[in-house]
């Protein structure tokens, strides 16, 4: 939340042009925001110790290859951000992932409280942000790179491919998590199944105690 407010707060006052932000034309802006980022940074450091912890406590089923990718690719590359390109046009992603952090966390912490558990039911749409955070970070990118602004045209075009990647391992994560739930809720709304016994319907057994009954009144 911290990141979010920072980044907003220096880019606003900084006059940064959504559209196009180059890496020295802010003044003390541009250094705010670097600041901001390596701590941003810094925090991608403690998101790949996560990794690290499932191997201690052996939650291999968690070290997917979206998990160790996504980790790793981004305390490296942010590593190459903060050395070349610190500002700038590189405030937009951080931003929006931030915000989404936000949402993460919250659900995160939330979901520890037992009771609140049963109003946790939008845990797919969060996997929906971020794929629209990924497809707004390669809108922002790619448009920079067809009104130039001064800010590296080559990194531009590896932010958009690094970003499409993204997009393609979440869609199959979000395809694989949810898209298989109807098939479990399924059978919840199947009572029929219930009321089979011994390959006929609880009616059957209803009208043939009524015969029953009406046999032993005679």
């Amino acid at each position: 939340l911290c990141f979010l407010f920072q980044l907003i707060l220096a880019t606003w006052e900084g006059g940064y042009n959504l559209q196009c932000q180059n890496l020295h034309s802010a003044g003390e802006a541009d250094i705010r925001v670097a600041k901001v980022l390596w701590w941003y940074y810094f925090s991608k450091v403690i998101e790949f110790m996560d990794t690290i912890f499932f191997v201690l406590r052996k939650k291999s089923s968690q070290i997917t290859f979206l998990h160790v990718y996504h980790h790793a690719t981004m305390f490296n590359i942010w590593w190459c951000v903060l050395n070349w390109i610190p500002c700038g046009q590189s405030f937009f992603g951080p931003t929006l992932n931030s915000f989404i952090h936000v949402l993460m966390y919250s659900y995160y912490g939330l979901s520890v409280i037992p009771s609140m558990r049963k109003y946790l039911w939008w845990k797919k749409y969060l996997t929906q942000a971020q794929l629209i955070q990924f497809l707004l970070t390669i809108v922002h990118t790619l448009s920079a790179a067809v009104k130039p602004c001064g800010f590296p045209f080559g990194c531009l075009m590896f932010q958009s491919s690094y970003m499409a990647t993204l997009v393609v391992l979440f869609i199959n994560f979000y395809i694989k998590t949810y898209r298989k739930a109807p098939s479990r809720t399924a059978v919840k709304e199947t009572p029929v199944t219930t009321e089979i016994k011994n390959g006929f319907h609880k009616d059957y057994f209803a009208a043939a105690n009524g015969l029953q009954n009406n046999k032993k009144a005679q």
